[in-house]
């Protein structure tokens, strides 16, 4: 397929600024990835590149001056931003709540995913991948993935939530 004339006639081709596509026309019976792959091969990267009429350069539209960004919160002031976002979220009761939820939890109550059923409370207790993760394991309210001590945290009216959310926004406008 490559014989000396074909790869000489490739590269008088290529070094005169044809493309691939042009030189596989001119040799008939390659592709113009065949000619890439030689060309590679070959080591033919310096050409002649086709005339192209030259450009004429226009003056430089001026520049507007562009403010800088601050920068960007560190992944832990993002962190205690979000906590204290949720801290603001839940209802005081909620709140008490929920730092006491650990240790009125009997460790025979506790379960973890292995030991989860339909009928097991699902509501996560403590971090993931840290000691002490577990799931609350109390008995669930039918159809439901939750106790009804968490049941009430997770399902809230939409009203309490606007309420909530109203305040919220009161506090950080007023």
């Amino acid at each position: 397929m490559w014989t000396e004339e074909r790869v000489e006639l490739l590269k008088k081709l290529w070094s005169e600024g044809l493309s691939a596509s042009q030189v596989a026309k001119q040799l008939g019976g390659v592709t113009r990835n065949a000619v890439i792959g030689k060309v590679h091969r070959l080591g033919l990267s310096g050409r002649a590149t086709p005339s192209r009429p030259a450009r004429t350069s226009r003056p430089a539209a001026p520049r507007t001056l562009v403010r800088a960004r601050p920068e960007p919160a560190t992944p832990r002031e993002q962190k205690e931003e979000l906590q204290s976002r949720s801290e603001d979220n839940l209802p005081k009761e909620s709140r008490a709540s929920s730092a006491s939820e650990l240790p009125d939890l009997p460790l025979s109550e506790r379960a973890t995913v292995l030991t989860l059923t339909e009928r097991t409370c699902k509501w996560p207790i403590g971090e993931p991948g840290k000691a002490g993760f577990h799931f609350c394991g109390r008995a669930a309210e039918d159809g439901m993935p939750y106790c009804p001590e968490h049941a009430r945290k997770a399902y809230q009216p939409a009203q309490s939530r606007r309420n909530r959310e109203r305040a919220r926004t009161e506090r950080l406008t007023g």
